[in-house]
């Protein structure tokens, strides 16, 4: 494990940062929640608490601990929790701060502490209830922090990471929404180091990414692909997609993916 600097990112929670990186809004109780999704509440600090939905089917199932992308809540994978499900995969996607009924306001440094007390708290949880196949790392767009930084740090307790629109480099992230880095005098060395976190990781990945992404670059993807050591990783193009419309355009061959890179764990 690295040293704890990686959880001080003040540097970057300037309010010009946080009003376009973090778009969160409530979640109201959804009238037709799937019957296999069970509400967890995460306590991160305090009285703060991240909520997640669990999405079980089966104890001998692999599991996914999922990071959505920015506003997303976890009620946007209702639909999607099923799919897994019929799949034989458990998917857990889990909110940020001040997300759906999480509690509290998000920055980049609470993101960033929170995953690791989200897998610490899953990783319990599934213990404790008998889900015991293995746990995959998946965060799609902002998550792919998330789901980088708990690979970087855990790679003896996580048995394959996916990353889907995912971002290799801070800046242009950054830039995106409209922040002079150069002002603040960034450089990638103070951003979130997707790249060489990913650079530390030797198990089963895929990168899933769409052509045509016009929010993160599908150089980004590939640049992530290309750093990863793993000798046992794959990467999907969806073709004609954009960044919100991938599931639309390549729902099948993004699901077929997911289930192959599962059925690794044995």
């Amino acid at each position: 494990m690295n040293d704890n600097s990686y959880k001080d990112f003040s540097h970057l929670d300037r309010p010009a940062i946080l009003m376009n990186l973090f778009h969160p809004r409530p979640e109201y109780e959804p009238i037709d929640k799937p019957s296999a999704a069970i509400d967890v509440m995460i306590p991160v600090e305090n009285s703060i608490v991240v909520a997640g939905r669990f999405h079980m089917t089966d104890i001998s199932s692999p599991n996914i601990l999922f990071f959505h992308g920015n506003g997303e809540i976890i009620s946007d994978y209702d639909d999607l929790g099923p799919l897994f499900n019929k799949m034989g995969i458990n998917f857990l996607p889990v909110d940020y701060r001040g997300y759906g009924k999480s509690t509290g306001s998000p920055t980049i440094t609470s993101m960033i502490r929170d995953s690791h007390t989200i897998f610490e708290f899953t990783e319990k949880w599934l213990n404790a209830n008998g889900y015991k196949r293995g746990l995959i790392v998946m965060g799609r767009s902002l998550g792919s922090a998330s789901a980088l930084e708990l690979a970087n740090h855990y790679m003896e307790r996580i048995d394959g990471l996916i990353v889907e629109s995912g971002f290799a480099h801070t800046g242009p992230l950054l830039r995106l929404l409209g922040v002079d880095t150069t002002a603040i005098g960034f450089t990638e060395e103070h951003g979130l180091r997707n790249l060489d976190k990913i650079r530390t990781w030797p198990k089963p990945t895929l990168i899933i990414h769409a052509e045509f992404d016009q929010i993160i670059s599908f150089s980004e993807g590939k640049a992530l692909f290309d750093a990863c050591p793993s000798p046992d990783k794959t990467f999907l193009k969806i073709p004609n997609a954009d960044h919100n419309d991938i599931f639309m355009k390549g729902i099948k061959p993004y699901m077929n993916a997911v289930k192959a890179l599962c059925e690794k764990l044995g």
